[in-house]
């Protein structure tokens, strides 16, 4: 495999789905080498009950949060749970964190989202103490510890210092700069490795700014993998997720995906999308989306084209990616293999 470039698998939904079928597919990726999976939350499936069920399926695989909304945790609680999945993993957890969007954090946890920059960026100061086992004494715009006026008083968690690493899934520029200057990795989404400054040049100016390099910080990008001859045909049943995530992954005003697609160049395309499906004509949405909306934001088509994607993302400086396989339930497992197969061959013929 090409230095760094790394193989990961999402997980969630299992709520309506066969759960036991969930820890089937992480053992297969498991044995395919996979080297990490990470547990999706929205407004279904929580992000930290799998990875605490999966720890005691598997032996070798990173677990992650794919990823935890601060909205939806103290970070005091953040930091219990990220250090008890730790344990329970003996060391393979890995904390993905996210300030997801107002429909869901305003919507179904009832609480402001304002300014969620500003939180992000406490919660991870507060979880950096916690995890170097000081006391949790802080004083910020969003949180305060201890609860001034009151009868609490500065603790420290019952666990011994560990080092957690920190993944931030950031979006939006001044987000994608607080990634580069603190965090120690990116779960990155609506990422093209053929516009990969619009991502980038954002992550690496944060991380220059706080003396840093690109090095520190593991480039982690969602890749959905469709393998076949029939190009035509598996970019046409892409579409439709393209057109649900300009449409419907956020409100009219707030949509990171839609803006992400914007800087990429394709904004008439991002928006005239969008308008389709809050209209309702989502099928219309869904054949609005060109082929460049699918193929420049994954691996389509023949193995030799989707070996040749993975090489792109990886001269693009990315280290891993959440392969994102589309295929059938009961084709899954061999799609899977035969990914890895070809991102295996990379470093293969770079050797």
């Amino acid at each position: 495999m090409s230095k760094g470039l790394k193989a990961a698998i999402a997980v969630g939904g299992y709520a309506r789905s066969n759960a036991a079928a969930l820890v089937d597919v992480v053992l297969e990726a498991e044995r395919a080498g996979v080297d990490s999976v990470w547990s999706a939350e929205a407004w279904g499936s929580d992000a930290v009950t799998s990875l605490a069920y999966l720890a005691a399926k598997t032996e070798r695989i990173k677990l992650g949060t794919g990823i935890m909304q601060i909205s939806a945790r103290t970070p005091s609680m953040t930091a219990m749970t990220a250090l008890s999945l730790n344990e329970l993993s003996q060391g393979r957890f890995l904390l993905g964190l996210g300030v997801s969007g107002p429909q869901v954090v305003e919507g179904l946890h009832g609480v402001a989202y304002a300014k969620p920059l500003g939180r992000l960026k406490e919660t991870v100061k507060i979880l950096r103490m916690a995890f170097a086992g000081e006391k949790l004494k802080f004083e910020g715009e969003h949180f305060v510890l201890p609860r001034p006026g009151g009868e609490g008083k500065a603790l420290r968690l019952d666990h011994p210092p560990k080092h957690i690493p920190i993944y931030l899934a950031t979006l939006a520029p001044r987000s994608l700069e607080f990634t580069g200057e603190a965090a120690d990795g990116w779960l990155g989404t609506s990422f093209s490795p053929d516009h990969a400054e619009a991502h980038l040049a954002h992550v690496r100016r944060g991380a220059e700014a706080a003396g840093r390099s690109m090095d520190d910080i593991f480039l982690n990008a969602a890749c959905t993998v469709s393998i076949g001859e029939d190009v035509e045909a598996l970019i046409d049943r892409l579409r439709p997720g393209v057109a649900f995530q300009m449409g419907a992954m956020g409100s009219a005003n707030t949509n990171f995906y839609n803006d992400a697609f914007k800087r990429a160049g394709f904004t008439d395309d991002a928006l005239a999308i969008q308008e389709l499906w809050i209209k309702g004509r989502r099928e219309e949405a869904a054949k609005r989306v060109p082929d460049a909306m699918v193929t420049q934001f994954g691996a389509v088509g023949t193995p030799q084209m989707v070996r040749e994607r993975f090489q792109t993302y990886a001269d693009a400086g990315i280290n891993g990616l959440t392969l994102r396989i589309d295929a059938p339930r009961d084709a899954q497992a061999n799609a899977l293999v035969q990914a890895m197969d070809l991102l295996n061959s990379i470093g293969a013929s770079a050797a």
